[in-house]
């Protein structure tokens, strides 16, 4: 029996000056992006944007299908392709102070329910 998928979900601000240019990557990912993704066992990815007190944030959740998470997110971030995507969105990204203190640029959420 195959174990269910860990599922993911992160939240991270959003710079109001990039929102244009954020929604722009998003709506045009290259090509070999969305292939490592796929190739670290990562499925089900989706990120969304809301508004809280005029401030953007984006959430984003996906499912890990792999064996050892730690290291296919590592293979994942050594990738010359994904470093320069990052490099792009992570321009536009306003972490929350607790990954600043982590030097990450999403915050981890816990999940609560689940209803499958």
């Amino acid at each position: 029996m195959q174990k269910p998928p860990q599922r993911v979900a992160l939240v991270t601000g959003l710079k109001p000056d990039k929102v244009a240019h954020y929604e722009y990557l998003h709506t045009n990912v290259w090509p070999a992006v969305t292939r490592i993704i796929k190739e670290r066992h990562i499925r089900n990815f989706s990120i969304y944007k809301c508004e809280i007190n005029g401030q953007p944030f984006l959430f984003s959740y996906f499912e890990y299908t792999g064996t050892d998470f730690d290291a296919d997110m590592a293979r994942m971030a050594a990738d010359p392709e994904i470093q320069r995507w990052w490099k792009e969105t992570d321009s536009c990204q306003l972490p929350l102070p607790a990954a600043t203190a982590k030097g990450k640029i999403w915050s981890d959420m816990t999940e609560l329910y689940y209803l499958p």
